[in-house]
Formats: C-alpha cells, structure tokens, sequence
C-alpha cells in the first residue's frame, strides 16, 4: 500500500483519521485529504489538505467552503430532480470558488504531466463532485483547462473501518475470472461481459453464496441491480437487500482474491452518517466492500436508470473490462474525455428552455449524457489494473 501512517489530526465530526501532508508520496502521486470541519461561526464546512512531494495546499472551511448540497449529482433523480444543465452550471460555480485548490492540481500537472495520479480521500459524506471539478487553462504552462476527471488520473477513497491501513493498498492486476449477478432489468450488461465467460445469477441468494465460496481466482465482481438511497444507512440497498444484510455476508472470496466490485446500481457510491446507530462513521456499499476485502470499487454518485444511463453503463464496461495493461483510473480518465469531447466543452451548456418556453429536452439529455460519464467513481490504487480470464467470443451469458 501507500504506506502512510500519520499523527492524529482533529476534524469536526467524521473523517478523524491520521494525516499529514507532510508524508512523503511515491513519485507522481498527489492526495487531495477532504474532512468536514466548521467555520469560525460554526457553520458545517469542509477543510482541504494537498500534498504532492514539496508542492502543499491548505484551505479551512470558510464561504466558499460549505456543505454544498446543490452540487450533489444526486440531484439527477427522476421526476423531482434538477434539471442536468442546472445541477452543471452549479458544479462550474463551485468550481469557481476554489482558486487556491485549481492552483495547486495546476502546479502538481506542471511537475508530472500524464504521468500525475490524484488520490481524493474525501471523508465529508458531502457528496463534493470532484471529478467535475472545473480546472481553469494556463496555457503559458501548456496546461489546457476543463472537468479534473478527463484531464488527471483520479481514485477516491474513504476511511475503510476494521482494516488496518489507510489509502489503497498497491496491488497486483486484478487478475482472475468474472462473478456476476444480473437482475432482468440489466440485460444491457450481457453483451458487454459475455467474451469473460462470467459465472452469472439470475438471483441474488446464489450469488451470496458464490461470493463466500472457494473456487477459480476472481478479478471481478460485477453486480448490475436496482439500487435505493436514504439518508441513515437502514434506507441503503442492493437489489432490494438492506447494507446490513449485505454487512452480514462474509464474502470469502474477496478477502481472498482482493477482486475489484462494480456495481452497476443507482446510488450505489453515496455514503451516509451513521450517528443513528451510535458510531461516528461515513457507512455505504463501497466502504462495505473495500472493508470485506475488494481490491477496488467501482460505484455511482446518483441515479443511473435511463436510456442515456444504461448506454454509458455498456460503454463503461467496455472500456473497463478491454486493454488490460491500462491502469482503472485511467481508463476512467479516458472515458470521461471522450463523452466531454461528444458534448463539446463547457462553453456552451443548453439552456434549460427554449425560446417557446418549453424545456430543452434534446440539450437536457446532452448535459445528462456528460454528467453520467463523471457519476461512476473509482475507490483503489491509482495503478492498479484489470486482466480478465476466460476470454470467449462464442460465449453467451445467462444460461
């Protein structure tokens, strides 16, 4: 792992774990600690601590600073939810508002070039859409601007209880087979994995049971479901089974594969505090995972159930699952520079109606179709890389 082992630092609430940014990093790499904190007149606000080598950063909670749930990409539900323009234009002005952190990731890109790996170990539970992150361009630098997600390589993590250590473990590729459990509603995801000859269910029981179970090396678990979100951790769920169900499994199989898990599920990224059950912990499916022993996950920050969803849910487990000597974080990169480039930049965002007072629905599934590429999140080791087994092309899936 990032062997970092750091003196306790005080936080307001969540995130109270070692760290200092002080810490030496492997060459290349950067960590962008976020913890919630208060401001002097005791606003809920969140603190920022970079490190890249010499290169530190620093912001207390402060105006611009503050839990901001109007960025969440969350907000993208169905019905009641924002309009995707809108929920847009607030990332740019969150965006806006953090000078010195666009800064300092500028000073860190001028150093190591492609070659940067971030890693934003965000504690706050503020659902902060970093990836969207707006950098501005330096040209005299020969740095070009846009969304962080499509011009660095990110992961994310997040305090993973009960194990022992800190950022993600370095590991080896997750190398191995495929695991899966595929609800009706997910035929989509067939085609995408069916040349890895996938162990696939139908039910949820059986999968359980093949997850705690002994058999061929697995290098992914990949769940393709419906998934709910609450604000305490008994509203969370995966194909209708509660967070405590699912804390209830042993999992055998990651603890000793160390497989990366996707979850292809509405909501399956957000965490919830769970000061409802007496402990002072950021509680989700990701956490739960990486806790019992994944290597990495892959989880989504909001609501994934439509067309323009599923079509850049196949597009992902393609770019996931082919060219397998490319590290996850940058293929993710890479995923989100393509669907930017499909929009064509964040200089002209759709206007939510048009001139005859009815909304835009055409551009508003254009913005929807950008933020989806930003919505899936990578938690794991920045270099870690994906090589599957049992490559097939005759090979069908759900038999």
């Amino acid at each position: 792992m990032l062997n970092l082992r750091r003196p306790q630092e005080s936080a307001a609430g969540l995130g109270r774990t070692r760290t200092s940014p002080g810490v030496r990093l492997p060459e290349g790499f950067a960590v962008l600690r976020v913890q919630r904190s208060h401001t002097p007149d005791g606003r809920d606000g969140y603190r920022l601590h970079g490190w890249c080598g010499s290169l530190k950063v620093t912001c207390a909670p402060g105006p611009t600073r503050l839990i901001a749930p109007g960025v969440s990409l969350g907000n993208l539900r169905r019905g009641d939810g924002e309009f995707p323009s809108e929920v847009l234009r607030a990332v740019l002005h969150w965006s806006d508002n953090q000078p010195a952190l666009a800064h300092w990731i500028n000073r860190v890109r001028t150093r190591h070039g492609a070659d940067l790996r971030l890693i934003i170990w965000d504690d706050t539970g503020y659902e902060l859409p970093w990836e969207l992150l707006r950098l501005p361009g330096e040209p005299e630098l020969g740095l070009g601007g846009g969304p962080l997600g499509a011009l660095v390589a990110v992961a994310r993590w997040t305090t993973v209880y009960d194990v022992g250590h800190d950022l993600p473990r370095e590991t080896d590729a997750f190398q191995g087979g495929v695991l899966a459990y595929l609800h009706r509603d997910m035929e989509h995801d067939h085609s995408a994995l069916k040349p890895y000859v996938p162990r696939p269910h139908k039910e949820l029981t059986p999968f359980l049971r093949a997850l705690d179970a002994s058999g061929d090396r697995t290098a992914l678990v990949y769940m393709g479901c419906h998934g709910e979100y609450g604000h305490t951790v008994t509203r969370l769920q995966l194909g209708g089974r509660t967070w405590a169900e699912f804390n209830g499994e042993r999992m055998h199989l990651l603890g000793r594969d160390h497989s990366l898990v996707c979850l292809n599920a509405c909501h399956s990224g957000r965490f919830v505090d769970n000061r409802a059950q007496g402990e002072e912990a950021l509680r989700g499916f990701a956490e739960l995972f990486l806790r019992k022993g994944a290597g990495g996950c892959i989880v989504t920050a909001g609501a994934i159930g439509d067309p323009e969803a599923r079509a850049m849910v196949h597009r992902l487990v393609r770019e996931v699952t082919t060219r397998s000597r490319q590290p996850l974080s940058e293929k993710l990169r890479a995923f989100r520079a393509e669907a930017l480039e499909e929009f064509g930049g964040l200089a002209d965002i759709p206007s939510v109606r048009n001139d005859d007072g009815q909304v835009d629905a055409v551009g508003q599934k254009r913005v929807l179709r950008l933020l989806y590429a930003f919505m899936f999140h990578y938690y794991g080791h920045p270099l870690t890389t994906l090589q599957l087994a049992g490559y097939d092309e005759g090979r069908s899936i759900g038999g």
